[in-house]
């Protein structure tokens, strides 16, 4: 018989946030319950305190941040008035967790089989041969395949969907009671992502346990929860099943975020006046070598079959597949940051693919692209305007009109154009993309890449981000979005090209092919998709006006 009492209990959690914050506390009189083989999803923005429930929970929280009241008991005990040394006894038997970053989670210089066996030798007296045999059975448990190969490889030998396996195999080793959660799906593919919510729904049957998931995406929250919890700015608004959260929200914040999910059945656009070609793109291929030895030479490898296709200008192009179908390598090249192999680009009518680099350089302008991290892509020890002239001027625009032209673009993006005086440290996610995102229009493109540019972004960021459609309206734009998120693809683009192992297998307008697929490869990323049976219900007018 499964004993109804909660796995975890927290009552009236506050966590204060260092003095000089937006806010007195990240968290305040938080009350939440889990109880054996429940998923309960935490859902809010960035900033709402979700990933701080967590690492309270597991002891983690950085010196900066302290609790204040309340409690957080597992199985009884309260985490926050034991020890370091038995709260760190805990993780692993009795508590653990999913972090979100598999590739940080994991140690680069040790093969996954000793990290996930290091478990077993911290924690129990197995010998090595036992601890060998449970590894290879939870490698076996999480559906990852040849348990012997991956046992002896390293983390970046593995693909994220089965780096992620591993990080679930070193928090099962030891059948936790209470597993956390923390974004385990954000940028994988919907294939990928599908297989791993799938795990966790069988791995809470499997061991009884309790499982705490903080996301931001509610076709995630669809598929796996059973209860819900909508956090803004520290506190619990709203706490229900997942159906009457996601069909009937009552709190305005609940009918915000909902409202900014994209659908998940594209509406059909206006046809679109035939435009002048701005991108033409003729069998272009590209291969790599893998490095031989002295007794076996290296053998090439088609990362892209030979590709053409064409985008006329003001359109959007939307480019979806997994990982390692080849559309960053597509994009990569586009704006030769590798060289191709063979192939004809023409962009406003001059074939680019033939130039060397000096020649090319006049044409770089022409074409940017807006990559999938912003923290990575801004340099955090220069302000904003110095990164956003830094284009201009190498192109000839004077400082002073290159100034100009980046307070303009702030104001275009949507943000304080004094932003211009400030640091990338001091802005969002959300606000740092909207920067990239002037940094690229700063040299006047004609044609803007955004690969990934909103994957890992709150729903309602996402959504403001996304109206980079009215930016390339209003200047001109031809947009080449790359995205794993079909929904996003449907919502944003004109067209789409859908992409396996290299090659283009489909395209079409984003009507028949979201509606009507006819590669079965385009079928089995529709079928992926998370949240099938739910679809985002109507409620944007009422979220909107409730909000303000």
């Amino acid at each position: 018989m499964l004993d109804p009492s909660p796995i975890l209990s927290i009552r009236d959690l506050s966590v204060a946030l260092p003095e000089g914050g937006d806010r007195p506390h990240a968290v305040t009189g938080l009350s939440i319950d889990v109880r054996p083989r429940e998923i309960v999803c935490i859902v809010g923005e960035s900033g709402s305190g979700k990933s701080v429930t967590a690492f309270a929970t597991m002891g983690l929280l950085p010196k900066a941040l302290r609790p204040t009241g309340g409690e957080i008991r597992v199985d009884g005990r309260d985490l926050l008035s034991i020890s370091a040394k038995d709260h760190a006894a805990m993780r692993g038997r009795t508590l653990a967790m999913v972090f979100q970053e598999p590739m940080s989670a994991l140690n680069p210089c040790y093969t996954v089989g000793e990290q996930i066996e290091e478990v077993f030798a911290a924690h129990t007296a197995m010998s090595r041969a036992e601890r060998r045999q449970r590894t290879l059975a939870l490698m076996e448990e999480v559906k990852l395949p040849d348990p012997q190969r991956i046992h002896r490889s390293y983390p970046h030998q593995l693909s994220g969907g089965q780096r992620q396996r591993i990080v679930i195999a070193i928090a099962l080793a030891l059948d936790p009671r209470l597993l956390i959660a923390d974004e385990p799906t954000t940028a994988l593919d919907v294939t990928t992502q599908a297989q791993i919510l799938a795990l966790f729904r069988q791995l809470r049957e499997k061991h009884d346990a309790g499982i705490l998931f903080v996301t931001h995406d509610f076709d995630v929250v669809a598929e796996i929860a059973d209860r819900v919890v909508v956090m803004q700015k520290g506190r619990i608004v709203e706490e229900g099943s997942v159906d009457a959260v996601l069909n009937r929200p009552e709190h305005p914040y609940t009918r915000h975020l909902i409202s900014a999910v994209p659908r998940r059945h594209p509406q059909a656009r206006d046809t679109a006046p035939a435009t002048p070609v701005a991108l033409r793109v003729e069998g272009l291929e590209k291969s790599f070598q893998t490095p031989g030895t002295m007794f076996r030479p290296g053998t090439p490898i088609r990362a892209l079959a030979p590709a053409s296709f064409s985008v006329g200008e003001n359109e959007t192009l939307g480019i979806v597949g997994e990982s390692g179908s080849g559309k960053s390598t597509l994009v990569r090249w586009l704006v030769r940051l590798i060289e191709p192999s063979a192939g004809k680009v023409e962009i406003g009518g001059v074939d680019v693919a033939g130039l060397d680099r000096r020649a090319f350089r006049p044409y770089r302008k022409d074409i940017q692209i807006i990559f999938q991290d912003p923290y990575g892509s801004l340099n955090p020890r220069r302000t904003v305007g110095d990164q956003l002239i830094e284009g201009p001027v190498n192109f000839g625009v004077s400082p002073k009109a290159a100034m100009e032209r980046a307070r303009e673009l702030m104001r275009i993006v949507r943000m304080d154009e004094d932003a211009v005086e400030r640091y990338p440290v001091q802005f969002s996610g959300g606000q740092r993309q909207r920067i990239c995102i002037a940094r690229a229009l700063a040299v006047e493109p004609k044609i803007l890449i955004a690969d990934e540019a909103v994957s890992a972004l709150d729903v309602s960021v996402q959504k403001e981000v996304l109206k980079l459609n009215d930016v390339k309206t209003r200047l001109g734009l031809t947009l080449l979005f790359i995205t794993h998120d079909l929904r996003v693809a449907g919502e944003v683009c004109d067209n789409v090209m859908v992409m396996e192992k290299g090659e283009i297998v489909e395209t079409g307008s984003v009507v028949e092919v979201f509606g009507h697929p006819r590669h079965p490869y385009t079928r089995s990323l529709l079928d992926a998709m998370p949240g099938k049976g739910w679809d985002v219900p109507d409620l944007g007018a009422i979220a909107e006006q409730e909000l303000s």
